[in-house]
């Protein structure tokens, strides 16, 4: 395992120890872990997130930047998503917001597994009291959940 894996499986393994301790922390992350391969769980995920009705907008590489450092890894992505009437209505209601859209998660392998993270949207609501964004936020974090239980192949 390369030096930032083991960085980053030292920070999700620090971030569940916490949540142990901190009870609330643990709602701040949503993570599941996949027995797929990568390029498996990748496809999931992006069937899943537009199963939900999202349309992706982009795939980022986080692993060339990791690479051009000397780091061995080449499965390692962001995926961005939303959907283009929200983000408007969003954007134009509360442009404050805008830094956080489209919305997010991260796949990343880990041996023969893949682990998908993503912050939970109804954390949102400790920083923005409209209820008309919590109604988001809410179903954002259902849809979440939902996601990422076709990855790891859960019943709801």
């Amino acid at each position: 395992m390369s030096g930032i894996y083991q960085d980053m499986v030292r920070a999700l393994a620090g971030l569940l120890l916490v949540s142990l301790v901190w009870p609330g922390m643990a709602q701040d992350l949503l993570m599941a872990r996949s027995k797929q391969s990568f390029p498996e769980a990748m496809s999931a995920l992006q069937n899943a997130i537009i199963k939900r009705g999202y349309r992706i907008s982009r795939i980022q590489r986080v692993d060339v930047g990791l690479t051009k450092a000397k780091y061995k890894t080449d499965k390692y992505r962001v995926v961005f998503f939303g959907k283009a009437d929200e983000v408007k209505e969003i954007a134009r209601r509360h442009p404050d917001f805008i830094p956080y859209l489209p919305l997010k998660m991260s796949i990343f392998a880990e041996g023969e597994q893949t682990l998908v993270v993503a912050m939970n949207p109804e954390k949102w609501t400790e920083f923005y009291a409209s209820p008309w964004l919590a109604a988001y936020f809410k179903r954002w974090t259902r849809d979440y959940h939902l996601i990422l239980r076709e990855l790891t192949d859960e019943k709801p």
